[in-house]
């Protein structure tokens, strides 16, 4: 029931947003025709400059030279309006983008929190958990961290973990809440796409790995792999050595 809320509210959200990338798109199509017709101006007016200049008066001179002048600024301004439409297309997809993970959270966490008042353990959980003292042991590093694709150190999960009251903060946010979510600039980003967290992760099994966690997509993986697994940096640093 909690799913369908989510997406009804995200599918109203989106429902203008092609027609809306649809007329950005168009307008800026239309700067740049504008643009082309202003540069064709310019390269006329230059040839017409050069052609007659011997013969044209001064005070000529500086007429033609501010046509060409006033056709350079005409085009300049062209462009920045072009520039202004790309970052406000941007920043309009972005948000939405924004609104999904924020959502992806939220549900996430609720879901967690109903397993956990039901007193549900799932299989690989319970498997997880007889053999939790004997494979830590093995399978620390020289630094003493525990095998880092496990789901409960994940950045996200480490993240929700530390945020106090998280729990109570998230359900009663509103849609128009999450939109005005700002993005932390401090937050820190993995993988070898240096982006933030998000979705399914991994952790490389070298204790010395600069990166640690990658996304499931970046490293071509689709489901968790068995046995210990490390990222194509330190697979390659393996194979020089």
């Amino acid at each position: 029931m909690a799913t369908a809320i989510y997406l009804e509210h995200y599918l109203d959200s989106i429902e203008n947003l092609p027609c809306e990338l649809q007329r950005n798109f168009t307008l800026m199509r239309d700067l740049d025709n504008r643009s082309e017709e202003k540069k064709g101006e310019i390269d006329k007016l230059a040839e017409e400059y050069i052609s007659s200049v011997r013969n044209l008066a001064s005070e000529q001179r500086v007429e033609h030279l501010q046509k060409i002048q006033s056709a350079y600024s005409k085009c300049k301004e062209f462009s920045d309006d072009k520039v202004q439409l790309a970052m406000q297309t941007y920043e309009m997809v972005d948000k939405h983008i924004r609104r999904l993970d924020a959502d992806l959270a939220r549900f996430e966490n609720e879901l967690k929190e109903k397993l956990e008042v039901s007193g549900y353990e799932s299989p690989e959980g319970r498997g997880l958990k007889k053999g939790e003292g004997q494979g830590l042991r093995e399978k620390r590093g020289p630094k003493g961290r525990g095998r880092k694709s496990s789901d409960e150190d994940s950045p996200r999960k480490k993240k929700l973990k530390n945020s106090p009251g998280l729990s109570s903060a998230l359900l009663p946010m509103q849609p128009s809440d999450v939109l005005d979510m700002p993005v932390d600039p401090n937050e820190p980003t993995y993988c070898l796409c240096h982006q933030v967290s998000y979705g399914e992760m991994i952790g490389c099994d070298n204790p010395d790995c600069p990166i640690e966690w990658f996304h499931f997509a970046c490293v071509d993986l689709a489901t968790k792999p068995k046995g210990k697994w490390f990222c194509p940096r330190c697979t390659q640093d393996k194979k020089k050595k």
